[in-house]
């Protein structure tokens, strides 16, 4: 694994490749759009989609959590993705995470999904707010809109980027778009989708390949 570091108004941010972020000097990992139980939707839908996707995340949150010794994790909004994806097997497996991690914080900023999925179960142990939550010099939020007295930190995009190589191969890859109002995280889920970004003049872009996070030239 390779981590990319960058300095945000004088706080250091460390871009994991678990398509996260980790703010050092509070020990808070900051998490967009996990989603949990898309795939349990889409399968009460008779639509036939991989098993597994929640405990790979869930494996994710273990291996940053070890890595950094974060003591809380923010999820910036759609942390369940809707009320037909609260199966018994998704909230089983969240809450046996949960046992596992009785001392870490967690706290949910509500998404546009959030509203019609509803809060997580209480035995889960989520404070849930309202965006914008201010912690400067950050302001955590759901949606990448500017919000006065914070640099935000925000999910909801899905944020990708197309590369194409020398002999004209393509690659679609997630990536971390900071503009100079705030920061738009990839989507943690594994179940997604990417939605691509089109950078301006000065934002900067690291895309996530290989277990890496690697910053690209303006294209």
């Amino acid at each position: 694994m390779s981590d990319a570091h960058i300095e945000v108004l004088g706080e250091q941010l460390v871009l994991l490749p678990e398509r996260a972020v980790f703010w050092e000097r509070t020990a808070t990992l900051l998490v967009a759009d996990a989603h949990w139980g898309k795939a349990a939707t889409f399968r009460a839908s008779a639509i036939p989609v991989p098993r597994g996707t929640t405990l790979d995340g869930l494996a994710r949150l273990d291996a940053m959590l070890e890595r950094t010794s974060a003591r809380r994790i923010v999820f910036l909004g759609d942390y369940l993705h809707a009320r037909q994806g609260r199966s018994p097997t998704t909230l089983q497996a969240l809450a046996e995470w949960r046992v596992h991690h009785p001392d870490i914080q967690l706290t949910l900023i509500r998404g546009n999904h959030d509203r019609h999925a509803g809060d997580p179960p209480l035995e889960l142990g989520l404070g849930c707010a309202d965006p914008p939550v201010i912690e400067p010099p950050f302001a955590f939020a759901h949606y990448p809109d500017p919000v006065a007295g914070g640099y935000v930190l925000a999910g909801h995009l899905h944020p990708g980027v197309h590369l194409v190589g020398r002999g004209r191969q393509r690659e679609r890859l997630p990536c971390f778009w900071l503009r100079s109002e705030g920061a738009v995280l990839p989507a943690f889920g594994d179940f997604t989708g990417l939605a691509a970004v089109t950078p301006g003049t000065g934002d900067r872009v690291f895309v996530v390949a290989s277990g890496q996070v690697v910053e690209i030239p303006p294209q």
